[in-house]
């Protein structure tokens, strides 16, 4: 099949698509509808005679999509500086992959590092930059592995799970899925929030994963999975041995400073207001910023660009900081 190339939107690389690949079996499909019709009254079973009659409708090919070379990550380079690591690998999975009608594949990885130093922002620029759609799974609030693999049918308020929803109702073979703090995953003696996993991180058993709603084999072998942790001894074993596990540190002083900057820079720029404000933020500035985790830092330079407005200045000022964040000691940060 020719190569067809895709425009991402919210990137600027040029995104072939390697092939057309089926994530599922149209027949397999076509076989439990119906069955569904032949017996049972109509409103049984509705809920799952919906989601056949949609993948039939949809049909099973999707994209694979894949960066046409190695693309500039010196911006990825920049604004996170602490996630090095991590670039050079995902740089080495897409050099495998360009000049080929290969698919882009990622091993799975595990970002291990304490709170708020930027794993979950880390992984919504990667699929940006990927351009194949994100799906977010927060695990601190998941009672049960039916989030991911689905539930029976048989249960009352059943639906799919999220990796049966990302592939048959997205765009994509191979869309990134971020399993976010892994190691926060709760659940009871019936339901293992993990559980789905150990076929999922296994290209092999991936390619027919059965979500439990649907009872229909789809192919997830070319999901790109990213998971994030902040300790990694309430993963199980069989899980961590899955993934490439990179440990992620704070960012040192200096590149806090350089990651507060490029905030900055962003915000200005992303909004028309921007304008009325300095190129660069001073350095007073930047010293209070770069005390705190990434993660407060933009919501911190909001307040102070609403501060400065108000009071009609065009440059911030330390004093703008929301007090409580600017006072708080540096925890975590690499000495």
């Amino acid at each position: 099949m020719a190569s067809r190339s895709l425009v991402p939107s919210s990137s600027s690389l040029r995104l072939p698509v390697a092939r057309m690949r089926s994530v599922f079996q149209p027949g397999e499909v076509e076989r439990k509808l119906a069955k569904l019709q032949d017996g049972g009254s109509p409103r049984e079973h509705e809920g799952l005679r919906a989601t056949y009659e949609r993948m039939l409708e949809r049909g099973p090919q999707r994209f694979q999509v894949k960066p046409s070379g190695v693309p500039d990550m010196a911006g990825l380079y920049e604004t996170l500086p602490n996630f090095s690591e991590v670039l050079d690998d995902v740089k080495r999975h897409v050099a495998l992959a360009q000049d080929s009608r290969d698919g882009l594949e990622v091993t799975p990885m595990l970002l291990l590092g304490p709170p708020g130093i930027g794993k979950t922002h880390f992984a919504r620029q990667l699929a940006d930059l990927l351009g194949t759609g994100m799906c977010l799974v927060p695990m601190s609030s998941m009672t049960a592995g039916w989030l991911l693999s689905g539930a029976s049918s048989q249960w009352k308020g059943a639906r799919p799970g999220k990796v049966f929803e990302a592939l048959v109702d997205g765009e994509y073979a191979n869309p990134v899925i971020v399993v976010d703090e892994i190691d926060k995953a709760s659940g009871d003696a019936q339901y293992d929030p993990l559980g789905a996993l150990y076929s999922l991180l296994e290209h092999d058993t991936a390619q027919s994963f059965t979500d439990e709603f649907a009872e229909v084999a789809i192919d997830a072998s070319q999901v790109i999975w990213i998971t994030t942790a902040n300790d990694e001894r309430a993963i199980p074993e069989p899980i961590l041995n899955r993934m490439n596990v990179f440990q992620v540190d704070a960012p040192t002083p200096e590149q806090a400073r350089r990651i507060a900057a490029q905030l900055y820079t962003g915000i200005r720029a992303a909004h028309d207001w921007g304008q009325h404000f300095d190129e660069a933020p001073a350095d007073d500035l930047l010293d209070l910023l770069a005390q705190m985790p990434p993660r407060e830092m933009r919501r911190a330079l909001m307040t102070a660009f609403g501060n400065a407005r108000l009071a009609g200045r065009d440059s911030l000022r330390p004093g703008d900081l929301p007090a409580a964040s600017a006072g708080k000691p540096r925890i975590g940060f690499v000495q």
